[in-house]
């Protein structure tokens, strides 16, 4: 297991020498090294065994580290940087000599982000470098939200977790992209469509899954538990279903007779999307071999977590 903390000088000193540190964010945790380190961001894709192809995001302490990241910024992603950072936001921009092809995956874009969560925060101001920070878990595998979820997933491969408490808003970030101009949501997360376009107008949203992915969370497989997941109408599915073991991720409503886990009982889409990831680890501590689930309201951030519940029922 790793060693684990909230001392931001110990986590510093392990990413100065090229180490790795699992660190919490308001989305979910990230396991952190040093960006402009080559053989360390080496290490990042060999702990979660992650395919090179799929690019990982930067992320910054602050807005005018991103001038020298970047060649352009567009109107748009200024007027979104100055609503929206820090927080749940990754924009893909144009991308400068200091971010490296291992990072980028080879594209002359990059993701950036500057995060909110104010322990990470305080890291990041006594380091000189920006640090890439994928999900800590092992690629295609569920999201941790907790210190606790890093260590049992890649403890024994990492040097440091950063306890930061329970993420607060349990997705992933939007990401966003400025492809010839048009802005474009390649990922939904924890900042909604409505949100977005409350500021810079109407948006297009291209979440569609790729072998040569241009921002992280586009492979079609993905967020996935240990069990099979099959998403549907539950009293239906129970109905198909009831002779095997079945769990039922439910989103307000109780199934008292099989293991069940409610999002949200008072019918709350930030409830939900923060017990999201944590239900489907419960499950996977279950006696059971199939999740059953159902979509929840497709607004605001339920556009999101259906998009995970999607990727996770893909088989």
């Amino acid at each position: 297991m790793a060693e684990l903390g909230n001392d931001i000088n110990r986590a510093s000193e392990i990413l100065n020498a090229g180490g790795l540190v699992a660190i919490p964010t308001e989305t979910v945790y990230g396991l952190a090294a040093n960006a402009y380190n080559d053989d360390s961001v080496v290490k990042v894709f060999d702990a979660k065994n992650r395919p090179s192809f799929d690019p990982l995001i930067t992320h910054i302490s602050h807005k005018n580290i991103l001038e020298s990241l970047t060649t352009s910024i567009p109107t748009k992603a200024q007027e979104l940087i100055d609503n929206f950072w820090p927080g749940p936001l990754t924009l893909v921009l144009p991308k400068s000599d200091k971010i490296s092809n291992l990072i980028s995956s080879g594209l002359n874009t990059a993701a950036f982000r500057m995060p909110k969560h104010p322990l990470l925060h305080e890291l990041l101001e006594i380091l000189d470098f920006p640090v890439v920070a994928p999900s800590a878990n092992p690629f295609g595998y569920v999201s941790p939200t907790s210190a606790t979820h890093v260590n049992q997933q890649l403890g024994d491969k990492i040097d440091y977790i950063l306890d930061g408490g329970e993420s607060k808003i349990g997705l992933e970030s939007t990401i966003i992209s400025f492809d010839d101009g048009q802005p474009t949501i390649l990922r939904l997360g924890g900042l909604s469509v409505e949100d977005i376009e409350a500021v810079i107008g109407e948006v297009k949203v291209n979440i569609g899954s790729s072998s040569k992915p241009s921002a992280p969370g586009m492979l079609t497989n993905h967020y996935s538990p240990s069990k099979k997941v099959i998403l549907g109408n539950i009293e239906d599915l129970i109905e198909k279903y009831d002779s095997s073991k079945i769990g039922v991720l439910s989103y307000n409503k109780s199934f008292e007779r099989y293991p069940n886990f409610v999002l949200s009982k008072g019918a709350n889409l930030e409830e939900a999307a923060v017990k999201l990831f944590s239900a489907l680890r419960w499950f996977d501590d279950q006696d059971i071999d199939i999740i059953i689930t159902e979509k929840v309201p497709d607004i605001g951030l339920g556009r999101a977590i259906n998009d995970r519940l999607k990727r996770a029922s893909i088989n």
